[in-house]
């Protein structure tokens, strides 16, 4: 892997005027109503900064009410407090606090009221503090209530996860998330846009001033400007609407992530008084039914991952080093589009998906009034769908990034006969907010007419915030007589899975775009190969019969899989062979915590990661590299060359560019291999002799790459090698290192289970450690990790101060390494 060498600012603001409000807080793992008091004695309390997650601090254990699908890490209801200073400048100022969110059930307090309470836990909000501000000493608390469980198929982790912000503005003022550059009309040589300007005045006095809004180029030039009077009443708001263009745009592309500022000032009385920068790129799309996707003019094919919102060992903490780090593997992998499964994403990975040229495919939820678990959003879906699904869409609307909203994922409203409440018509007229007599459902218990209708309502929503995207839904019900498909709202329609349906798609529903939204579903296990390797294991299709492997582990030669699924070339070539096919998302790019299929505990996280949990590629990446990035030649050999002597051996080879692969074992060929047409792969089966397997692709007989695999001998030492050798002093910026046991020869030992200690020194510490098994129990949060099949990762955070942060890793009878991160 390449190293990650990107200059990051350590937080992405949704609004330009925040500022992080993320230190000097307080915790506490308990539950009293006096905590919200603003007199509480918090002293005892932890000290931390924001984001957050107490679960990942938790250990592991089959009795958690998460279970093993939510990783098996503990819940209950945390309490953080912070108490600040309100200066004299304040006075006469709007103070906001804004969450990117809170898992879950977040209760606000400022000076002890209630400011309310947001269930969704990956909602942004935002509560207006002026009312109960006063001069000096004022305490904010907030309740976080993840105790009933289980409530995500997936690890949601717990607290304040996501970062803080306060906004303070004059009383007339740009409204949060208040600029929608819509893009009306973009070609390669004009752009025809209006920009629509959400303005509040809360003081009690009527207000005139002026919006100017420029736009600025890359290079800084103003390349377009409007002025419009303003006159608002007291305690008024008003929509402003600007139609704008201007000529020879430099287009947003995944090769030239090219950004705008696009800049909204209010002046009164010669001043400026708020001003709000919004960065936003200008492309063109087209979702073809016959001939797929294309940005701006140029067809390419959603190379696409989906990807849960944890980061491995530092949970759910939001942490833009971490997303960076994730988002660059994928794409050096050849992935463009990502989607954000299944739930609305931190702002920091569309920010970086901006800044990076990958896609995104935005999606709301997992669920809408039929539950999948026991306590999740399901609950809350009726009184609160409305106000989240509008605040992820005015709030990301504007990142050139996004291309797709997705309103659900398989959702049980899909089927008529879901094991799930059934609505009377009062309930269903409510959802539906039906509020003329002509609207309501004709009869009770229409279930087609509720689920076709709450598609259609949210379709349209989404497109009244947004007209200029189109909208699908993950469904896992390919027949037509799905609801959410009959009820025509959907632009594009979208598959998970169920590939043997892809050749009818245009038949059944003509003149539709279709993206597989979620394919493949691949097991693997990094470095655990099962043998023979032709041979393919799907997991029984009756749920209630574990998958047997006494290791809990699943092959890497891409021969396993759930049975609703495919191999990961199974479904490529599926997708590259149809060109009405606009590409696919791929379950997943990364393992995730939870939802460990086809075992139970004591698996914890997934196995259907391209890459491993802790950010070690499994062989498929290579296939995907292969294929995604033709400009580049690939030859990956695989597997190790440790086994017992004699045993058969099945050794494949990923390749590109080339015509064929001759394999050498100590120098004696083992035979030429060439494609079949069928698979992106070749191999040979051949007994075990310790030495040296070279694999080398040539192409009209000249020889493109070669691959070298070697048997190591004892472990001897430890490799330690990091993926960015200088990081900020902000307090947030991270360095992931890579721990290797390797022999005398710099070999990598396979089977290696060595434990290593590690020890941190200077301005930074131990954020997490981790080895990618699905099946550890360790904790992440420790200062040592045994080696699995030969690694491990340390993750070293910034404590926010400039210096040199020592490394050093030791385990016993190995020679140790040390090494300097510097922080500046």
């Amino acid at each position: 892997m390449s190293v990650l060498a990107l200059a990051l600012p350590a937080l992405a603001r949704t609004d330009s005027r925040e500022v992080s409000f993320n230190k000097g807080w307080r915790f506490s793992l308990s539950d009293s109503p006096a905590m919200s008091a603003p007199g509480y004695d918090d002293s005892s309390w932890r000290s931390l900064s924001l984001p957050h997650d107490w679960a990942i601090e938790g250990k592991f254990s089959k009795d958690n009410p998460s279970g093993t699908g939510g990783g098996a890490l503990p819940g209950g209801v945390g309490w953080y407090r912070k108490t600040f200073d309100v200066p004299a400048s304040w006075k006469g100022k709007d103070v906001y606090i804004d969450f990117d969110g809170a898992y879950m059930n977040a209760t606000v307090y400022i000076n002890g009221h209630e400011l309310g309470t947001r269930p969704y836990g990956y909602a942004s909000f935002s509560y207006d503090l002026t009312p109960w501000l006063h001069p000096g000493r004022n305490v904010v608390a907030v309740r976080v209530d993840n105790a009933e469980q289980p409530n995500s198929r997936w690890y949601s982790g717990c607290g304040i996860y996501r970062n803080v912000w306060l906004r303070v503005l004059d009383p007339l003022h740009i409204a949060l998330w208040g600029t929608f550059v819509r893009q009306d009309k973009v070609t390669d040589s004009k752009v025809d846009l209006t920009v629509i300007t959400d303005i509040d005045n809360t003081g009690k006095k009527g207000k005139k001033a002026t919006l100017t809004t420029d736009i600025v180029s890359p290079d800084g030039l103003v390349v377009a400007t409007a002025t419009s009077p303003l006159r608002l009443k007291g305690k008024g708001s008003l929509t402003v609407e600007q139609p704008m263009a201007f000529v020879n745009p430099r287009l947003w592309s995944v090769k030239d992530p090219v950004r705008y500022k696009v800049v909204s000032r209010i002046e009164a009385d010669g001043e400026t008084i708020d001003e709000l920068t919004t960065k936003t790129g200008f492309r063109y799309l087209s979702f073809d039914a016959q001939k797929g996707f294309s940005l701006n003019g140029e067809r390419m094919k959603l190379n696409g991952v989906c990807l849960h919102h944890d980061a491995g060992a530092l949970g759910a903490v939001v942490n833009k080093a971490a997303i960076a780090r994730q988002l660059k593997i994928m794409q050096e992998m050849g992935a463009n589009a990502i989607r954000s499964t299944h739930n609305p994403p931190a702002p920091e990975l569309l920010e970086l998906c901006d800044s990076l040229g990958l896609l995104v495919m935005n999606e709301t939820f997992d669920m809408w009034r039929k539950k999948k678990t026991a306590h999740d959003y399901a609950r809350y879906f009726p009184e609160w769908h409305e106000k989240d699904l509008r605040d992820l869409v005015v709030r990301d609307r504007n990142h050139p990034s996004v291309i797709i909203w997705s309103i659900g994922n398989e959702v049980l409203e899909q089927w008529s006969d879901a094991k799930a409440d059934t609505l009377s018509l009062q309930q269903a007229n409510l959802i539906l907010n039906f509020g003329h007599e002509k609207d309501m459902l004709a009869s009770e218990g229409d279930s087609l007419s509720v689920n076709s209708l709450l598609t259609k309502k949210l379709a349209d929503m989404t497109r009244e915030l947004d007209p200029t995207r189109p909208v699908t839904a993950g469904c896992n019900e390919p027949d037509p007589g799905n609801h959410l498909f009959r009820s025509g709202a959907l632009d594009i329609i979208g598959f998970n899975y169920h590939d043997d349906w892809f050749k009818d798609v245009p038949k059944n529903f003509p003149g539709k775009p279709f993206v597989v939204t979620e394919s493949v579903s691949a097991l693997q296990t990094r470095g655990y190969y099962r043998m023979p390797s032709d041979s393919m294991y799907v997991w029984p299709k009756r749920w209630d019969i574990p998958f047997e492997d006494p290791s809990f582990s699943c092959s890497s030669y891409d021969n396993c899989h759930v049975p609703w699924g495919n191999s990961h070339e199974g479904t490529m070539r599926l997708v590259e062979d149809n060109d009405f096919i606009m590409g696919q998302f791929v379950w997943t790019g990364f393992d995730y915590l939870g939802e460990p299929t086809p075992f139970g505990w004591p698996a914890r996280s997934s196995y259907f990661g391209i890459v491993d949990l802790a950010g070690f590629p499994k062989d498929s990446y290579y296939m995907y590299q292969n294929r995604w990035m033709p400009e580049k030649n690939v030859l990956h050999l695989l597997p190790h060359w440790n086994w017992k002597e004699g045993q058969d051996v099945d050794v494949w080879a990923y390749f590109n560019n080339a015509d064929e692969v001759e394999l050498f074992l100590n120098g004696e060929s083992q035979g030429v291999r060439k494609p079949d047409g069928k698979s992106y792969h070749v191999w040979w089966r051949l007994p075990f002799r310790p030495g040296e397997l070279v694999a080398v692709s040539r192409k009209g007989g000249k020889e493109v790459m070669r691959d070298t695999v070697r048997t190591a001998s004892e472990p001897y030492a430890i490799r330690l090698t990091p993926d960015r050798k200088e990081i900020a002093a902000d307090g947030t910026d991270l360095s992931y290192i890579s721990v290797e046991i390797v022999d005398k020869d710099g070999n990598l030992c396979p089977w290696a289970e060595n434990l290593v200690e590690f020890k941190v020194e200077g301005p930074g510490f131990n954020a997490g450690v981790d080895n990618g098994s699905p099946i550890s129990l360790e904790p992440f949060k420790a200062d040592n990790r045994k080696a699995f099949y030969g690694k491990a990762l340390l993750i070293v955070q910034n404590d926010g101060k400039s210096g040199d942060i020592k490394v050093s890793a030791s385990s016993p009878g190995l020679k140790e390494s040390n090494f300097t991160i510097t922080s500046k």
